[in-house]
């Protein structure tokens, strides 16, 4: 990552190298563009391809977490797997990023989830070449739960998942507290997009390295202002469904958690190894690890995270 000499704006998380000339110093190929949703929403979509001329080992199909986007921190994820052999694909969310909608606004997750199937059922459309290879999902938080909602939607059609600390529950460290949370449930109904919600710098609960967390507060597309209401009932009713459905979670996955994930709570993820259904399921919790395993932690141990997740993807490709 380049040094910063002073508090210039960044065009990247990695400094201000061209997108081009650091994918290709990367050895990948990415595409950005925009997709339109059934009912009619322009979303902005990524792609990161191997630059090999062998087929990839399998599709990733990638979701963010909130308030994030797929262009900043979240892309070294995608360009590390690319760099391995596989393709990988994300949209931000509706609310999100580039995409349309009110920031950080998302009124009802089951929309979002139906936009993410027909981006992913598009992808296949337009490259036939992987309609036979393995094809995974991958969360962080937020998108960790719509993973756990898409497979239990289409049960059939992913080869597996890889959780990054899902928020199958919001953690009480961050919840409102009673009874503010029961009068934000109530005051919901009436201003659902009012940004009041009190919580904790998220930023903050979940980067670790201070050289890290300057890197993610400077992402032009993040969210910082306070929660919206209307997401945050939306996002506890999610979570409760999800709790709720652990024992139907029936596809192989990998799930991956932080000890210190003040965020999303690793005593859930827990829960889902012990209450799936499934096989083949694996799960690691990380000790002493925050809530950003895949940036916000020390090199060494982003690379560790890294390499369980490879080595879990290529023993299934």
């Amino acid at each position: 990552m380049e040094e910063e000499p002073n508090k210039s704006p960044l065009l990247h998380y990695w400094g201000n190298t061209p997108e081009e000339d650091y994918y290709t110093l990367q050895g990948i190929k990415s595409t950005k563009s925009f997709f339109t949703s059934p009912r009619g929403l322009t979303l902005f979509t990524r792609s990161w391809l191997p630059s090999t001329k062998t087929p990839p080992k399998g599709i990733i199909f990638m979701v963010h977490g909130y308030g994030n986007d797929i262009s900043w921190t979240f892309q070294a994820t995608p360009i590390h797997l690319a760099k391995k052999g596989f393709a990988c694909f994300a949209l931000d969310l509706e609310g999100h990023g580039q995409s349309q909608g009110l920031k950080a606004y998302v009124p009802n997750l089951d929309l979002v989830i139906d936009d993410c199937l027909s981006f992913f059922n598009f992808v296949l459309t337009q490259n036939p070449e992987f309609q036979d290879l393995p094809k995974f999902l991958f969360g962080e938080s937020m998108g960790g739960a719509i993973c756990l909602l898409i497979h239990l939607k289409r049960p059939k059609e992913f080869n597996g998942g890889i959780l990054i600390a899902p928020m199958c529950k919001i953690s009480d460290k961050v919840k409102p507290i009673w009874p503010i949370a029961q009068l934000l449930t109530l005051v919901a109904r009436f201003a659902p997009t009012l940004a009041v919600v009190p919580t904790a710098d998220l930023l903050e609960k979940s980067v670790k390295v201070p050289e890290k967390r300057i890197i993610g507060g400077r992402n032009p597309n993040r969210y910082f202002g306070k929660p919206r209401l209307g997401t945050v009932v939306e996002l506890l009713r999610v979570t409760d469904y999800v709790s709720s459905k652990l024992c139907d979670v029936n596809m192989p996955f990998l799930v991956l958690h932080g000890s210190a994930d003040v965020v999303t709570d690793p005593e859930v993820s827990r829960e889902l190894y012990k209450l799936a259904k499934s096989t083949d399921k694996t799960l690691k919790i990380y000790d002493g690890m925050m809530h950003s395993l895949l940036f916000g932690e020390t090199d060494e141990n982003v690379e560790i995270v890294r390499g369980d997740i490879l080595t879990w993807l290529n023993d299934r490709c």
